[in-house]
């Protein structure tokens, strides 16, 4: 049953966001529970660009309040930590029971795995979507393909991951969700940043964490 269900989320999600440049990979969540709406939570992202984890990490608090959850940025906790990254296992249990003393009781961590660049013949893949019911019509109207060197299009896939812990008292670290995005940039890391949240949102609203789905 379990089974089916993951099937049928990823089905529609496949649905809703398959002209999205957004792409859900994985969608686990920990069967012990059944929804998790946050007292407080810590938005957290893990990502070698500063400029972009800031705004990965506003925009995501943002859109999080927007829908009712009490969220905050790293920043808000962290505030001048930064430069003693990278932390101890002894250093994130201290944070972590300071974080419960403030009223924390969830992390959402996001992070980039990696990327690749993609390349993909333009024409060709406009095609895909195309019947021809003679050879005359088909040849006509791929024989750009002659010149395919001006309708290659080159992209960057950001393979990602956000995970949502819970820091209650009862459960130490406990993993209630997590989900793997592939993103698409095409022309800036600000849309595959929006991307990235659309999809994460939806995600999140879909399995009742954290985003009540019967209030919106």
């Amino acid at each position: 049953m379990k089974n089916q269900f993951l099937y049928v989320a990823v089905l529609s999600c496949f649905v809703l966001f398959s002209c999205s440049d957004s792409e859900l990979v994985e969608n686990w969540k920990n069967p012990e529970i059944d929804s998790f709406q946050a007292q407080k939570v810590l938005v957290l992202a893990l990502y070698n660009d500063k400029e972009n984890r800031s705004v990965f990490e506003k925009r995501l608090v943002n859109e999080l309040i927007a829908k009712g959850v009490n969220a905050l940025n790293s920043d808000a906790f962290f505030m001048d930590y930064e430069a003693d990254r990278p932390y101890t296992e002894e250093d994130l249990e201290a944070l972590e029971t300071q974080l419960l003393l403030e009223g924390y009781d969830a992390i959402l961590v996001s992070k980039v795995l990696g990327a690749e660049d993609k390349v993909t013949l333009v024409q060709s893949y406009r095609n895909l979507s195309r019947s021809f019911e003679d050879f005359g019509s088909d040849y006509y109207s791929s024989q750009d393909l002659y010149t395919q060197e001006d309708q290659i299009e080159k992209y960057v896939v950001y393979h990602a991951q956000s995970v949502l812990y819970c820091i209650c008292p009862e459960k130490e670290r406990q993993v209630i969700w997590r989900a793997s995005i592939d993103v698409t940039k095409l022309d800036s890391d600000k849309k595959a940043i929006k991307e990235y949240i659309k999809m994460l949102l939806w995600t999140l609203e879909e399995q009742n964490l954290l985003i009540s789905s019967s209030k919106f």
